[in-house]
């Protein structure tokens, strides 16, 4: 009667017939679920538990490395190369730079420089040590061996971050990351990874080359489909970076939340915390400055409204006005009469009744209050630095676009309308329509961990 054959035993009755482990296969398999608890954690965890997680990651590594001890000697004997990429692959499982896994990682591509993983890792490694051009280097090493989508999105990654010389080089750089990122996608769509780092490089496009409306809504589109990955929607990093994207859409209620959901992924991460406080304190002096008319007393607003002079709508007040070569008819509206959207052939007339101050200083914001005593917020975008409206200023506003923000959020209720105003040179301010000199495209400022 034969015995039961298995990967370990063969056939026969003799219990010295044993087949050795084959070590790459045993390491493969222990690293592989190193990185599957560490991806998966939330699957099998409460949100309690995040600030267990990191820990509990590095002593599954230390049991790891323990299964690299017993086959101590092994990397001389053989696949040398998978031996140290696999012990640098796991060092690298903590996301902090480990001076043992750039050793071990480099010594492997030195012994099989095809092998594109060991590159990958070690652009990790050169990445968390803050050195972006020897990172840059190692994912575009890789490709040369085969597009892949590790190297791709890393390299959009870091052509985002590194420094160029002139805006030309920046707005290249942020253009052909937008192209690796979709090419990492394209190579999978459902690794969630590349959707969130497509969706940074479309934020980036958005806020460095234009403030175009499509860009940001391809922007969400990307964080979007990043969230229905197990791995990717485990990550802190894609609700920061969405609600980032949010905030700027003005959706304020869904950017504190998304803010919070990156909180309770990592509490450990202060910068989080700090922008999410941040906007709510932004949010908070807006309802306040909106509900009090900018805190004016009531006879200066009542003898800035009595000041308003329709000749301080420039090229607007004749009910019309040109725009290339086509005339846009134009009637002058109170604030109470719009509806929320688009008002076509709508303008509005108002005096600033204050200003509103952003930690990113994006947008500029601030209040205006017509003649009938109604109130609304302003947000200007694309407007240069140093550049704004001052109270006691007349604003004209024309074909507003109007947004109505009421919600409640941890003991605080916001019930406000704003104008979203893409950029200043549609603007009239005490009678004369805004410059070019006006407009700047703004610069992002972000926390993003590493993508």
């Amino acid at each position: 009667m034969s015995a039961i054959i298995d990967d370990k035993v063969v056939a026969g009755a003799n219990s010295l017939n044993v087949v050795k482990e084959d070590p790459i296969v045993a390491l493969t398999e222990k690293v592989n679920s190193l990185y599957l608890f560490r991806d998966h954690y939330f699957e099998n965890h409460c949100l309690k538990d995040a600030v267990k997680k990191v820990s509990e990651v590095e002593e599954r590594m230390k049991e790891t490395l323990n299964k690299f001890d017993e086959y101590k000697g092994y990397e001389i004997d053989g696949s040398r190369a998978m031996y140290y990429y696999l012990k640098g692959k796991t060092f690298n499982v903590i996301e902090r730079f480990n001076p043992q896994a750039e050793e071990l990682l480099s010594k492997a591509i030195k012994l099989e420089p095809s092998l594109i993983e060991a590159w990958n890792e070690l652009g990790e490694c050169y990445w968390r040590n803050n050195n972006i051009q020897q990172a840059k280097n190692c994912f575009i090493g890789a490709l040369p061996h085969g597009r892949n989508k590790v190297s791709l999105r890393n390299i959009s990654m870091i052509l985002r971050h590194e420094n160029a010389e002139t805006t030309e080089q920046r707005v290249k750089n942020i253009q052909d990351g937008v192209e690796y990122a979709k090419e990492a996608v394209s190579l999978d769509t459902s690794d969630g990874t590349s959707w969130l780092i497509l969706g940074n490089a479309y934020l980036s496009s958005f806020f460095v080359i234009s403030q175009n409306p499509l860009t940001l809504r391809l922007c969400m589109s990307a964080y979007n489909q990043a969230e229905k990955d197990v791995i990717a929607k485990s990550n802190p990093d894609l609700f920061y970076n969405k609600a980032v994207a949010l905030k700027y859409q003005e959706e304020y209620k869904l950017a504190l939340h998304s803010f919070e959901r990156a909180m309770q992924l990592d509490p450990t991460w202060e910068g989080v915390k700090n922008k999410n406080d941040e906007l709510l304190k932004y949010l908070k002096d807006i309802q306040s400055l909106f509900s009090s008319y900018g805190k004016l007393k009531a006879k200066r607003l009542h003898q800035m409204l009595k000041a308003l002079d329709l000749k301080h709508m420039g090229p607007y007040k004749g009910g019309s006005y040109t725009s290339g070569d086509k005339t846009v008819k134009l009637d002058l509206t109170p604030i109470n009469n719009l509806v929320v959207g688009n008002n076509t052939e709508k303008v509005i007339f108002g005096k600033v009744v204050c200003w509103i101050q952003d930690s990113d200083c994006v947008p500029f914001v601030f209040c205006i209050v017509d003649e009938g005593k109604t109130c609304i917020v302003v947000s200007v975008y694309n407007l240069a630095k140093g550049r704004g409206v001052t109270i006691g200023d007349s604003v004209a506003i024309p074909e507003p676009f109007v947004s109505h923000h009421s919600f409640s959020y941890v003991d605080n209720t916001f019930d406000f309308k704003s104008i979203r105003v893409e950029t200043p040179v549609i603007l009239v301010v005490n009678g004369k329509k805004l410059g070019l000199e006006q407009q700047a495209c703004p610069k992002l400022q972000t926390l993003k961990k590493a993508n």
